[in-house]
């Protein structure tokens, strides 16, 4: 298994610190694409109204919004899901997880929490997970009228490409470090783009509803310390307090392993040697994989006497997989969180 982003199944990074260089010129980008392309995205839905015009200050400027859009490319891992919660169907989206080899449709419109919304619309794949970054020919040859690139690692360089492209949204301002928003802001910050800020408001107001009603059911998590974490590369491999699967455990009320976060050194995960696999010693422990990675950990000597593991306070949790659980956690959207966090408590129970 591959580390990656949302879910712990593909590259260690989203895609690399610094994306190609290549300069593509507005006018080789509005050229590129197919007929057959264009013809399969003009019948994408238009956006639902919302209130116009908007400007949206992000980590690369500020974005104005003149109307509804309605034809959105989402370049953020999860951004899709956001979109998708709000009625507006993307016509390009990030390919997140592969699917298995010879199956359709893609995975990644079949998750239990996006399924219906996608209903039988199929998105153009802009960027798969691993690559150097996402693929703008293909997104200029969709016609968007915004791109949304939040939950995402682009910088400012891949920033200008897409704006010459579209109107392009990115990270939260206050976003220090690539994915290390609070889920909260990031679905706020999409909502006010597609006009439909206090519609977002509500929505998180709604998971924040769910997320207290677990804290206020066990008081006990409060005196507990926990941690999510993967098998990777043959390591255990925690997530960070910031990334959004530690923001769910201290969400219904345990306390975050911090001591990751210093080892992480502003990343969302890291890899532990040996010797520091001390720092996942803690009262509980959630584990995210598919079954033959759980399967390996399982026989991961210093993993098994961890006094967690030894006391039963495990949680395994299938990622892509069965109920994919794990997938739910680690998107962390509007649409992937209330199932994520129904599945969770009662996994540690």
């Amino acid at each position: 298994m591959l580390l990656h982003r949302t879910t712990l199944v593909k590259p260690w990074r989203r895609f690399a610190a610094v994306l190609s260089a290549t300069a593509l010129g507005v006018g080789l980008l509005a050229a590129c694409g197919s007929d057959t392309e264009d013809k399969a995205n003009d019948d994408a839905p238009a956006a639902a109204g919302g209130a116009f015009p908007v400007t949206v200050e992000h980590a690369f400027g500020s974005t104005k919004v003149t109307k509804a859009p309605q034809r959105v490319v989402s370049v953020g891992y999860t951004d899709d899901q956001a979109i998708l919660a709000f009625g507006i169907k993307p016509v390009g989206m990030v390919d997140q997880y592969p699917n298995p080899a010879g199956t359709s449709p893609d995975i990644n419109t079949q998750w239990p929490w996006v399924k219906d919304k996608w209903g039988d619309t199929r998105p153009e794949v802009v960027m798969n997970n691993g690559d150097a970054g996402p693929n703008y020919e293909k997104i200029a040859a969709l016609r968007p009228d915004l791109i949304i690139a939040v939950y995402s690692e682009i910088d400012k360089d891949a920033y200008g490409k897409l704006s010459r492209i579209a109107p392009t949204v990115g990270r939260t301002k206050a976003e220090k470090e690539p994915f290390s928003a609070p889920w909260q802001d990031n679905a706020v910050h999409i909502a006010k783009a597609l006009g439909k800020e206090n519609e977002g408001t509500k929505l998180v107001q709604g998971i924040q509803g769910k997320l207290d009603a677990a804290r206020q059911a066990h008081p006990e998590f409060a005196d507990q310390t926990a941690v999510a974490l993967s098998w990777y590369k043959d390591s255990v491999a925690p997530f960070t307090t910031t990334d959004v699967r530690g923001q769910l455990l201290t969400g219904i009320g345990y306390k975050g392993a911090t001591e990751v976060d210093k080892a992480a050194g502003g990343e969302f995960s890291t890899v532990l040697s040996p010797e520091r696999i001390d720092l996942v010693d803690v009262d509980r422990i959630v584990v995210i994989n598919d079954k033959a990675d759980q399967e390996a950990l399982k026989k991961f000597e210093l993993f098994t006497n961890l006094s967690a593991v030894k006391d039963g306070k495990v949680s395994y949790l299938l990622d892509s997989e069965g109920p994919a659980v794990g997938a739910a956690m680690s998107q962390g959207t509007l649409l992937s969180l209330p199932y994520a966090i129904d599945e969770l408590v009662k996994s540690v129970e």
